[in-house]
């Protein structure tokens, strides 16, 4: 069989005149600590009936932000065609590849992921709602984001007796984390149909179901918030329902993908919460809220994030480019891809097929 040349691509992401840094000036002045420096390597061996057919993929990248740097980026394919690009509506960094002609479709890409525990101050938020432009933007409606009807309904009567933003933040915590849990026969990471949820009372999910309640119900009282897709890297000092590896820092991350949460408060910027972990603690270990270990958890997770997981991008509800069949896409968190518009299923790694490892520096 003939082999096509392989495409390989080194790309300094942060300086590329097409991929920008997601980087607001309130994130920039996060304190940095607790770091953690993860090697990480994303196998692709493309599998489909039709082998001849037009294959394209689309590889969600990490975002670059104060919590986690992006270094020595690497891709290595025989694909036709291979490059990576932010240009959709949430400049979601994206590895995009396509194979025009049959043969085996292989794609490898490898880099270093350096992560610093997010930590807030919440004594820094006012109470002020006048928000800056690019904030707004998380305020507004999506397909699996509503903001009226029962989720505004529900949302004002749990922040009934709250005053400020932080408050109503609180409060929706509280009442997520009280009132959800986590349902393993979920596939992957869920839909994140907030509004489904909370109009038939479906209270059971996984991250993405969890924190797209959270999200919703937070912009439906005026408070931006946003879901934020990635994967765990590495063990948890919680645990191992947060993230595990072996002695030697070696995790398999493949399905390891995670979505947590952040809300915006004037003074104090974006704050990191996971009440989804909260959620899968409870499961895992077999515990309840009244749990020591339980409580700590919940109350870590409401501000801080213990960077044993990297972020791929904040978009929901949106169409990639160069566009895919399915638009608008749900959520970026996995590889999605087709061929001649068959779509993949990114939910299932052995037959899609991709694998991913984290190597952690210890």
């Amino acid at each position: 069989m003939q082999r096509r040349a392989f495409i390989k691509g080194c790309v300094a992401l942060g300086a590329s005149s097409v991929i920008l840094p997601h980087v607001s000036i309130l994130e920039a002045s996060e304190p940095k600590s607790k770091t953690r420096i993860f090697y990480v390597k994303n196998s692709y061996n493309l599998k489909h009936e039709n082998k001849n057919g037009f294959t394209k993929l689309w590889v969600p990248l990490p975002l670059e932000s104060s919590y986690q740097k992006l270094s020595d980026f690497k891709f290595n394919s025989n694909a036709t065609n291979a490059y990576v690009t932010d240009k959709n509506s949430y400049k979601a960094r994206t590895l995009y590849a396509e194979w025009k002609n049959g043969g085996e479709k292989i794609l490898e890409v490898t880099y270093t992921i350096t992560t610093y525990e997010r930590n807030s101050d919440l004594s820094k938020a006012t109470a002020s709602t006048k928000y800056p432009k690019d904030v707004l933007h998380y305020l507004k409606p999506t397909a699996h984001i509503p903001t009226t009807g029962k989720v505004k309904e529900l949302a004002l009567k749990i922040t009934e007796n709250a005053k400020t933003p932080l408050e109503k933040a609180k409060a929706i915590y509280a009442w997520v984390t009280e009132n959800m849990y986590r349902d393993n026969a979920v596939v992957g990471c869920g839909l994140g149909d907030a509004g489904k949820a909370i109009e038939n009372n479906i209270m059971g999910g996984k991250c993405t179901d969890i924190s797209s309640v959270f999200v919703a119900l937070l912009r439906s009282v005026g408070v931006p918030a946003r879901e934020i897709f990635g994967i765990r890297l590495g063990s948890s000092r919680y645990s191992k329902a947060c993230g595990s590896s072996d002695e030697k820092g070696l995790a398999k991350i493949t399905g390891a993908e995670h979505c947590r949460a952040e809300f915006y408060l004037d003074g104090a910027g974006w704050i990191p919460c996971d009440p989804a972990d909260v959620a899968k603690v409870i499961l895992t270990e077999k515990m309840t809220l009244n749990d020591p270990l339980v409580k700590e958890v919940r109350d870590y997770f409401f501000g801080n994030w213990e960077m044993n997981w990297m972020g791929y991008n904040m978009a929901r509800d949106f169409v990639l480019t160069p566009t895919p069949a399915q638009k608008p896409l749900n959520m970026f968190g996995y590889p999605y891809a087709e061929v001649e518009d068959e779509v993949l299923d990114y939910y299932a790694p052995a037959a899609f097929s991709y694998s991913f490892v984290s190597q952690e520096k210890l």
